[in-house]
């Protein structure tokens, strides 16, 4: 447990109290102990909340686990992990509708000399900023002691793109969710899932379905509540949710396609009226980059837009909310909130299950709230959030009671050239200095 960055754990910790990336780990070293050999460990994203220097540790219990004489096969997207790799699937060439397919298998070397998007991006780095935004102003924590913080006092600067970081267990989400996301003027978009039923989707979180169901209204000459599929245009036999589910009592119930809708949720007289030759099942089956070109103007158009400066470009408007992954959940949340005219965004993690390409596209969007005058104070453990940061809080020096200390606040060159600690020297690292 020490050796793969949980040694900040106490015994009697409760299990539900993890974060995802802590009860991966957790499973990884009951794993580890077992005298079983000759089976094939699956891992997704393993590398969740993990500082560069944990991730080292985590490879190194990867490596080990196959010398046992198993078979590792990791689902991953952080270069760390795939330079370890004896063997890589590549898939794309993009997501949703336009991916789908095997780019490349092959091995390290071979990935990097394929031309495929991950190839391309696997020796990328983020530059440090020529030049740092000037904070306009600061939000004051004191004496924060919640959890393993020590007497914790920091400023955190507004009207720039903050980072809090540190190794996993250091205190930085006891810092920042516990002192400053109650505050006024906060957002905090997280990986939390999201309060919905199983109709829910994203057309429907992000009220994109209210424009959508008018527009339909409008072009037919009939009511709105039609094109809804938990009102009056629902499949009676589904009752607009396009499955059935049966439950099979001592067993996990099971969820088959309507057979008399086929899955399209709603009734074959809503399906006859049509919008520029479109029916209502067909929109909320196309993806946010479809239905962006589908509604040139209006409130649609503007949600849509959102969807896609997010990286959300390939969800489809009508899939299920629990299908979403966290990452995607702190992104459609993100979406939200950038309407609202809010003055400081925390997030956290939001690198999360991104591709090296989408994480420069994050970037941008952080600039670009931050450049609209919001401030924006991110959790993070990817070198290129810190590299592109203007102000870098870290926390440690290690995780647990060896945490909750503020052992360097300044730029990230800053960092670089002077700092010593465990995010210095990664940092130092990756941006080749």
């Amino acid at each position: 447990l020490t050796e793969i960055g949980l040694g900040y754990l106490s015994l009697d910790r409760s299990s539900g109290t993890l974060s995802g990336g802590e009860a991966q780990r957790v499973k990884m070293v009951r794993h580890l102990g077992s005298s079983i050999t000759d089976v094939t460990y699956v891992f997704d994203e393993p590398t969740i909340g993990l500082h560069p220097h944990d991730i080292r540790r985590m490879n190194d219990l990867l490596l080990r686990l196959r010398d046992k004489g198993n078979t590792v096969l990791v689902v991953e997207h952080k270069p760390e992990v795939v330079e370890i790799a004896d063997h890589v699937v590549d898939l794309g060439p993009g997501a949703g509708a336009a991916g789908g397919e095997i780019c490349f298998t092959g091995d390290v070397a071979g990935l990097r000399a394929s031309g495929t998007l991950t190839g391309r991006h696997l020796g990328h780095r983020a530059r440090l900023r020529d030049t740092v935004r000037t904070p306009k102003g600061q939000l004051a924590i004191e004496g924060a002691d919640l959890h393993n913080l020590k007497n914790v006092s920091v400023d955190v600067p507004l009207g720039v793109l903050a980072v809090v970081t540190g190794v996993a267990g250091s205190g930085k989400s006891s810092l920042i969710h516990g002192y400053l996301s109650g505050r006024d003027g906060v957002v905090v978009a997280d990986q939390s899932p999201i309060r919905g039923s199983r109709r829910s989707n994203p057309a429907t979180y992000t009220n994109l379905l209210g424009p959508i169901r008018d527009a339909f209204a409008k072009a037919n000459g009939v009511k709105a509540a039609l094109f809804s599929a938990n009102s009056e245009g629902a499949c009676p036999k589904c009752n607009g949710l396009g499955l059935l589910y049966t439950d099979l009592a001592m067993m996990q119930g099971v969820a088959s396609v309507c057979e008399q809708c086929e899955g399209k949720r709603f009734t074959p007289e809503v399906l006859t009226y049509h919008l520029r030759g479109k029916n209502i099942s067909e929109v909320l089956g196309m993806s946010v980059a479809e239905a962006y070109d589908f509604f040139p103007t209006g409130k649609p158009h503007t949600i849509l837009g959102r969807l896609s400066d997010v990286g959300l470009g390939y969800l489809r408007l009508g899939q299920p909310l629990n299908t979403l992954s966290g990452g995607e959940r702190q992104r459609l949340k993100l979406a939200i909130h950038m309407a609202e005219k809010s003055s400081t965004y925390v997030l956290d993690e939001p690198t999360t299950g991104l591709h090296l390409a989408d994480v420069d596209k994050l970037l941008a969007l952080l600039d670009r709230l931050v450049d609209d005058g919001n401030s924006v104070v991110v959790i993070e453990h990817h070198q290129a959030v810190m590299a592109h940061a203007d102000w870098i809080i870290d926390l440690g020096p290690g995780g647990g009671h060896d945490g909750g200390e503020i052992v360097f606040t300044g730029t990230p060159a800053e960092l670089v050239t002077t700092g010593d600690t465990l995010t210095a020297r990664h940092l130092r690292e990756y941006v080749g200095s």
